[in-house]
């Protein structure tokens, strides 16, 4: 499905009412294509799935002319939500992504019904250069497929675009994550990857305690990207999850 300058996939029966599309929201210079193992998980069970690339980044990258900062991306995922007439349905995010997650569902809370932060990133207080070495750290512990996959995105938006941001997370990071998470209303799940280096059980742990009503959990087996290393768990989460079972 694409709408201008704003490319997204689709998976399973299209969104109608009674029936909220699930929104999987990528990570930094990444695209959507690493949620598509995820995606097919969650259509087979009977969702409707929308898998955006963000302006920016991969198929959407000439969308705009300058990498926009995290509330830039909620905002303009929430114009797509209201272009789509998706919502209130449940939002998932990968790292960085988190934060335009918690942006949005902050933002614009009618749009959010269930919130799965998996692997949140990036940690307030700790420098770009530890962030950095933690993702370096992570790299061996994923499969070889996302690796080739991500160095091909990071290609196509661009060292340039990539780096800046970066900045406009890092400063995200330290301004407004905890602030947005602690205006999220919605049920949440934290998902960490037991093996993940870049988010800290710890820091896991206090985005689960910052929303209104959230809960961490680990999948073993698993690092940052648990849902493309580990999609028939995060699946069988996000189902229960969302339909209120215990998980």
């Amino acid at each position: 499905m694409t709408d201008p300058g704003f490319f997204a996939r689709g998976y399973g029966p299209p969104p109608r009412e009674g029936r909220p599309a699930m929104v999987l929201v990528h990570g930094l210079g990444l695209s959507g294509r690493y949620f598509v193992p995820l995606a097919r998980r969650l259509a087979a069970g009977g969702a409707s799935v929308v898998v955006p690339d963000l302006p920016g980044n991969g198929r959407s990258r000439a969308a705009v002319r300058r990498a926009p900062d995290v509330g830039q991306l909620a905002d303009a995922l929430a114009r797509r939500y209201r272009r789509l007439s998706l919502g209130p349905g449940p939002l998932v995010a990968n790292s960085v992504g988190c934060q335009v997650a918690a942006a949005l569902a902050a933002r614009h809370p009618h749009l959010v019904s269930h919130l799965v932060l998996t692997g949140p990133a990036l940690e307030p207080g700790v420098s770009g250069r530890r962030q950095f070495g933690r993702l370096v750290a992570d790299a061996p512990r994923e499969p070889l497929g996302l690796l080739s996959l991500a160095a091909f995105d990071y290609l196509v938006t661009g060292p340039l675009r990539c780096a800046a941001s970066f900045r406009h997370s890092l400063r995200d990071a330290a301004e407004s994550f905890e602030v947005n998470l602690e205006r999220v209303r919605a049920p949440t799940l934290v998902v960490r990857g037991a093996g993940d280096t870049i988010a800290s059980g710890t820091w896991a742990r206090r985005v689960a305690g910052l929303v209104a009503d959230g809960r961490a959990v680990d999948i073993p087996g698993a690092a940052h990207a648990a849902h493309y290393s580990a999609p028939d768990a995060m699946a069988e989460l996000i189902g229960k999850f969302t339909a209120g079972e215990p998980g």
